[in-house]
């Protein structure tokens, strides 16, 4: 179950960063309304895919979710755009995904 979401929360972040940076581009880089389109139609789907986690608590799913979008964004910047984190970023995701793994996956009374 735990791979299961994981893989998941990769694909949801995949879709709302690339979404994300679709509209960007679109917008601020004036590649057009097709950019935005995708970007639009990418973020609907990020949506989506969060409804196929197995956890059943929307408000505990989408905070595990932000530790994951922020080390996502870091690594999208990282290869997409070039951006260079420093220790502090990595320092700070690792925190994120720390926290990720004690939302969703600490033990719990059933």
């Amino acid at each position: 179950m735990p791979l299961r979401s994981m893989l998941l929360f990769v694909l949801a972040a995949l879709l709302e960063i690339g979404g994300a940076w679709l509209v960007w581009q679109g917008v601020r880089e004036h590649r057009g309304w097709l950019w935005v389109g995708l970007g639009a139609i990418a973020l609907g789907l990020y949506g989506l895919v969060a409804t196929f986690q197995p956890e059943a608590s929307f408000g505990r799913v989408l905070a595990a979710y932000g530790g994951v979008f922020v080390a996502g964004s870091l690594l999208w910047g990282a290869v997409v755009d070039g951006f260079r984190p420093d220790r502090w970023d990595l320092t700070g995701a690792l925190v994120c995904l720390v926290g990720v793994a004690l939302i969703m996956y600490a033990p719990r009374p059933a």
